[in-house]
């Protein structure tokens, strides 16, 4: 009965060790090993090895594995290939750093179902012994790293292995260098298990520029954005409707018409609203787009897609609209960019009082420079309150506001920065802004933001957050916060966050946004009598105090 058992037992593990793996998951792995050798051991971080021919040639031989056994001897060959890794005693120092750890995660090193015992604790040996000093793929510059030597294949479909090296860079780098990679509404893992197929039956230049789109898409960050002018062009289109509205309400408010070089009239006219357009809802035109075009939560997404609505490369659009209390149905000539006139809109004004009294100062966040703001000041600075517009992208003010506005220098936010000598982990550090300044200003701070409002402007808006009467009002801002890293993936430009900033207790902004103390969002009816809500709202709690 014992030999019977042991036989059992034995055969099972041999059958364990020789089962069957699918073309997916032996690419998964093979992602995941091959980007963390590129990063970690010492050899292969040093530039020595041609890292994308060894992908493609492991690719290939991925052909003939068949079970966990085989892919196992493989990986262990190719591993010793390498090179020997010595032993890294600076690696197990501890650093004075605030770790946070909530994006790493090497634990698939672990996964018996794809690793031998032996594999395993080679990948754990370069893990511990892993490269510290400068890596040949990437680089720092300021606060942020920055990717470099790669090489180009250009962003025309040419193969599957090409296919895939596409997908398990930047899969690679969103793993190891995203800080938000933990937000994600998809496991990052998963987009990996899923996309792989996708990427297998791409056979045309369309198709790629499509599913790279929609992989960079899962990052879910409004700073990120992949850049095809196959895209734009076919996917969208170059023909567009000659007017000019606002999104409100799930609608569009036409502000304006503009005229084109045909001399022709558009039935559309001002005050007029779309809820309709080709026979989709403006929601389900948000829908439509929103697969290939990332944003880190709906109100993002709106702001990304909603300059798109009304292009097309037809030469006609259908809407539904409300006029004067009537629903129509009209057929809407477009036109070439190109061939529509629009006037240019007069420069807003830097700063000025919004009463005779000068009691209420404004000031445009995303028209005045930082030369300005001396002059802004001493204009300003009697005004009981001043309001600052930040529906907008500031222009480098935030140091030198803080100096004027605030009473003493604050933490105002935390910013987590990748560890490059520990790839996935990132460290943190609080940031002060502003200094001991007896001669603040001691009025109301009064900060208008909506999903215009992103990642300098949110950190702005934290600043002013700091002063002792301020009161932020509006919508929840964009959620996407942190200096930005580009880079090309198949040559194309796109880029995602590289910092974590958060509320110096740690609460998070990214995907959230800053919430508004009061919030007003522009409706269908404010945008037709043309009003701004928002503003109003700010006028009316200066003067009611609530």
């Amino acid at each position: 009965m014992r030999k019977f058992s042991l036989f059992i037992i034995l055969f099972l593990s041999l059958n364990f060790s020789a089962q069957a793996l699918s073309e997916t998951q032996k690419l998964e792995s093979l992602c995941k090993v091959w980007g963390f050798l590129k990063y970690y051991h010492p050899n292969v971080a040093k530039g020595t090895f041609n890292w994308d021919q060894q992908l493609f040639q492991k690719i290939n031989e991925l052909k003939n594995i068949n079970n966990k056994n085989q892919l196992n001897e493989l990986y262990s060959k190719w591993i010793d290939s390498l090179g020997k890794v010595d032993e890294c005693k600076e690696c197990s120092k501890k650093e004075n750093k605030v770790y946070f750890l909530k994006n790493f995660d090497l634990n698939w090193i672990n996964n018996q179902n794809i690793f031998s015992e032996n594999v395993t604790q080679k990948l754990k040996y370069i893990q511990n012994n892993r490269n510290i000093s400068e890596n040949h793929y990437f680089g720092k510059g300021g606060r942020k790293v920055y990717f470099r030597n790669e090489n180009s294949y250009g962003s025309k479909f040419t193969s599957k292995e090409i296919n895939l090296l596409e997908l398990f860079r930047y899969w690679n780098y969103i793993e190891y260098f995203f800080p938000y990679k933990y937000k994600t509404d998809q496991n990052w893992n998963d987009v990996l298990t899923e996309m792989i197929p996708k990427f297998l039956t791409i056979n045309t230049t369309e198709n790629y520029h499509l599913t790279l789109a929609e992989l960079v898409t899962k990052v879910d960050d409004s700073h990120a954005f992949l850049f095809s002018p196959f895209i734009s062009l076919n996917q969208y289109g170059r023909r567009k409707v000659p007017v000019e509205y606002l999104y409100a309400e799930g609608k569009l408010v036409v502000t304006k018409t503009n005229s084109n070089k045909f001399n022709e009239e558009t039935p559309l006219q001002t005050g007029d609203v779309i809820y309709d357009i080709n026979g989709l809802t403006i929601p389900q035109k948000v829908n439509a787009f929103g697969k290939y075009i990332p944003a880190s939560n709906s109100w993002g997404k709106i702001k990304k897609v909603k300059n798109l609505f009304l292009f097309t490369n037809k030469d006609s659009i259908n809407l539904k609209i409300e006029r004067n209390g009537q629903n129509l149905a009209l057929q809407i000539k477009t036109y070439l960019l190109k061939d529509i006139i629009s006037e240019k809109p007069a420069q807003p004004e830097k700063w000025k009082f919004y009463d005779e009294e000068k009691k209420i100062g404004y000031v445009n966040m995303g028209v005045i420079e930082r030369e300005d703001l001396d002059e802004m000041y001493s204009n300003l600075k009697s005004a009981e309150s001043i309001i600052f517009d930040l529906r907008n992208y500031p222009k480098q003010t935030i140091f030198p506001l803080a100096k004027l506005l605030l009473p003493e220098s604050f933490i105002y936010y935390q910013f987590n920065f990748p560890d490059t000598n520990y790839l996935s982990k990132f460290y943190s550090r609080k940031n002060q802004i502003g200094v001991k300044n007896s001669d603040y200003y001691k009025g109301n701070v009064v900060v208008l933001v909506d999903e215009n409002t992103q990642s300098q402007a949110e950190t702005t808006t934290m600043m002013f957050k700091q002063h002792p009467k301020a009161k932020v009002i509006g919508s929840n801002t964009s959620g996407a916060n942190g200096d930005v890293i580009y880079l090309n993936i198949a040559d194309l430009e796109t880029s995602f966050t590289g910092l974590g900033a958060y509320y110096p207790d740690g609460k998070e902004t990214q995907r959230i946004g800053i919430i508004p103390d009061i919030i007003v969002k522009p409706t269908v009816k404010g945008i037709k009598e043309g009003k701004d809500e928002v503003l109003e709202r700010a006028l009316e709690y200066i003067k009611d105090g609530h």
